[in-house]
């Protein structure tokens, strides 16, 4: 085109521009772009952003993203979402103007991602509607109703004596390779037909251990409820310190729909590492075990999500189980203390009784649950009112009776009672029990009908007694769900059909010969 006919195409857009009738012709867009000053494990220091927010989300070059967390007047520290070996000093970093998200959608549900909402299971990308923060504050008091509705973990040691309730957070804590992920396993699996949608999220667990548990969950057919949300341990420390926050806005997304859902955090340790790393990192001023001072804060407001809403926001509730590695079990250090105030109660985990090859290895004395007897259903209750007291009884005596000590037939009742109390306790993994089965066997035993069986066909007995549950009446079955629970005849009948399936196990105990 001729400079002439191009300079008059200029002033007749801008005559037009003038009009205002090709104004959206022509759009410019301000867009503030950094630069990378240093580059570091897991961490980017970035300068030349001055309108930059915290936690706002960056964008570098090969879509690599990083949030915003350290906002000083020179440079901005950055938490990088990814691997840093394409990163070079000098590059270029652009503001998105929104800040970090997980897409949300019932798509998610059976799939597994990891914390960016990318799925990681090799099926098609996930088709979302809705993104949502993973940084949201806790739903106010007023919002929240009382929990009260048990969640079934279908193990019976925790059923029967350290109830957790919908809208509850109870810790699982205990040394390394005790069996805490088994028993939050557990609890997935006994939602089969509860009407609980699960998430389950790894924190830098080793990818051997995540494939693991998502086996077994494929296998006994839980991930037709279940999300999962990855992290493994060679990701950027980054990856692991947000993907508990994802996880929590993708069942905070069901439970504001009025579902009930319950999320595992596995394990929080690995998370308060990564937060740790994260802030040495960024130069900020180290605390106690050199975890920075907000290491507390970070447990909290996550922690604090979970909740029981009320009716006007259609009663969902969020129930968490967050989990704690201790050190040759120190439940009083640093992190353990922290998690413990948080939360509603704890289930501890005794290496001693691992050894022992007692599964669960569920230190009674130690766990609590806050909550208690009010998210527990009634039929319980009217059964395990003695049994911590006899099993705690028991545990004191069996310490003397290791000495030698000269004991009466009522002390030797008291420790053979309480030997079968711990061996119903017992429970192989993967294998949760029905409520039914339960409440006929706690019945048994807290009648002690199981005092004459010996140890060595305790085993034998309960699967005979948990298959004589399914003589129950309906009607029966239908009230152990209810506030109404067991009434005198009920009992009486249960305990008579166990008396007799009992029977052939049955023989003198070595207390009742010597009485004799």
């Amino acid at each position: 085109m001729p400079l002439n006919q191009f300079t008059k195409a200029i002033n007749s857009t801008f005559e037009l521009m003038d009009k205002g009738r090709v104004a959206h012709t022509l759009s410019f867009t301000p867009h503030e772009i950094g630069t990378v000053v240093r580059v570091s494990a897991g961490i980017v220091k970035v300068s030349g952003l001055p309108g930059v927010r915290f936690e706002e989300l960056l964008k570098f070059p090969g879509g690599l993203f990083g949030i915003a967390y350290n906002i000083d007047e020179d440079e901005i520290g950055v938490i990088l979402l990814g691997e840093d070996s394409l990163l070079n000093a000098g590059d270029e970093v652009e503001r998105t103007g929104r800040v970090m998200d997980i897409p949300v959608d019932n798509a998610l549900i059976g799939r597994v991602i990891n914390p960016l909402g990318e799925p990681m299971d090799g099926k098609s990308a996930i088709d979302f509607k809705q993104r949502l923060p993973i940084e949201r504050p806790a739903h106010a008091i007023m919002e929240r109703a009382t929990v009260s509705v048990p969640l079934q973990t279908g193990l019976k040691v925790i059923d029967a004596l350290i109830p957790i309730g919908r809208g509850q957070r109870e810790l699982i804590l205990g040394d390394r390779q005790t069996g805490k992920t088994a028993i939050a396993i557990d609890a997935i699996l006994n939602q089969h037909d509860k009407n609980v949608l699960c998430v389950y999220c790894a924190i830098g667990q080793r990818a051997s251990s995540i494939a693991k548990v998502i086996a077994n969950l494929e296998e006994k057919g839980a991930m037709e409820y279940t999300v999962v949300v990855a992290t493994e341990g060679n990701n950027a420390p980054g990856f692991k310190y947000i993907a508990p926050y994802a996880a929590t806005s993708i069942a905070e997304y069901f439970m504001e729909q009025g579902r009930d859902v319950l999320i595992v955090y596995d394990d929080l340790t690995h998370h308060a590492r990564a937060y740790r790393e994260l802030s040495l990192l960024l130069r900020r001023p180290p605390g106690r075990e050199a975890f920075p001072g907000d290491i507390f804060y970070i447990h909290s407001r996550l922690l604090e999500r979970a909740t029981h809403l009320s009716d006007e926001l259609k009663g969902g509730s969020l129930t968490a189980l967050p989990i704690i590695e201790t050190e040759a079990q120190n439940i009083s250090a640093y992190i353990p203390t922290n998690l413990i105030s948080i939360t509603d109660g704890q289930i501890y985990l005794s290496p001693k009784l691992f050894e022992l090859g007692i599964l669960p290895a569920v230190d009674v004395g130690k766990s609590v649950s806050r909550v208690g007897g009010k998210a527990q259903l009634s039929a319980y209750r009217s059964i395990t009112g003695n049994l911590k007291l006899a099993y705690s009884q028991f545990e004191e005596l069996e310490t003397f009776s290791r000495f030698g000590t000269r004991m009466d037939a009522d002390t030797r009742k008291i420790i053979e009672h309480g030997k079968r109390i711990r061996m119903c306790f017992k429970q192989q993994e993967l294998q949760p029990i029905a409520v039914p089965d339960q409440i006929v066997v706690l019945l048994a035993l807290s009648g002690e009908l199981f005092d004459t069986v010996p140890i060595n066909k305790m085993q034998e007995a309960e699967l005979a007694l948990r298959k004589m549950s399914a003589e129950l009446p309906a009607e029966l079955v239908k009230r152990l769900f209810s506030d109404e629970g067991l009434h005198d005849a009920d009992r009486e009948a249960i305990l008579k059909l166990a008396k007799n399936t009992l029977l052939p196990f049955q023989e003198k105990t070595e207390v009742e010969q010597n009485t004799n």
